[in-house]
């Protein structure tokens, strides 16, 4: 029985040891002096700024990231595609509500980028980007999730044409845009879904002619020069 008891105290001095020097083992280079292995960082107050593992000094498996104010929950979770800069990411409050998800390329977000409410769950916006700059359709929900606007992005500047709805689904503005400026017809509804006024813009100006509704029904025509 001694012995055993022995044995048993010698297994668990050992494991003991191996466990300290395991967890030793960390911010670590490699030959080449790249990072390798488990790597953690601290604030300067002792919060925990981020823990994750590198492989010949890149990124690999999941990082988390912490706010200097809390190591409760991260604020930001990549994780790493295997031989490639891309990361899957995930941003949320010092609380752990999720806030937005999308992929990035070293610090340039690609791809949709999906936005959420104060919930973490409902969707608050869906925008999509290409080098890190706004590319393509935007989408804006309400908390209802319905639509509230949906426009588009050329190389981050608004391109294309653009629409505005009321909750209940009815279209208040229907414009279209060139390289970030109103170019081109614009329509502009009352909240019971009927034309109010329309025209065209160039670069931002109003101009040609220019018509307003009551009920329906032309009322007036504005002319405006170029």
């Amino acid at each position: 029985m001694k012995k055993l008891h022995l044995i048993g105290i010698v297994c668990f001095l050992l494991f003991s040891f191996q466990t300290s020097l395991s967890q030793e083992k960390i911010n670590q280079l490699n030959a080449k002096g790249k990072r390798t292995g488990v790597w953690k960082k601290n604030y300067n107050n002792g919060k925990i700024r981020y823990v994750g593992q590198f492989k010949n000094g890149k990124e690999i498996g999941v990082f988390k990231f912490y706010s200097a104010l809390s190591s409760e929950h991260p604020v930001a979770i990549k994780t790493f595609e295997n031989n490639s800069n891309l990361a899957k990411v995930s941003f949320y409050t010092v609380k752990g509500v999720l806030q937005s998800e999308g992929l990035m390329d070293g610090k340039k977000r690609i791809g949709l980028w999906k936005y959420f409410q104060e919930d973490g769950k409902k969707l608050l916006s869906e925008e999509n980007y290409k080098n890190g700059v706004l590319e393509g359709k935007s989408v804006t929900y309400y908390k209802s999730g319905k639509v509230a606007e949906m426009v588009f992005y050329k190389n981050d500047k608004l391109d294309g044409n653009t629409k505005r709805y009321a909750e209940s689904g009815i279209l208040l503005d229907d414009l279209n845009y060139k390289e970030g400026k109103l170019n081109g017809l614009a329509k502009y509804y009352n909240i019971e879904g009927k034309l109010i006024y329309t025209g065209d813009y160039e670069n931002d100006v109003k101009v040609g002619k220019w018509q307003y509704f009551e009920n329906g029904k032309s009322v007036s025509v504005d002319k405006f020069k170029e």
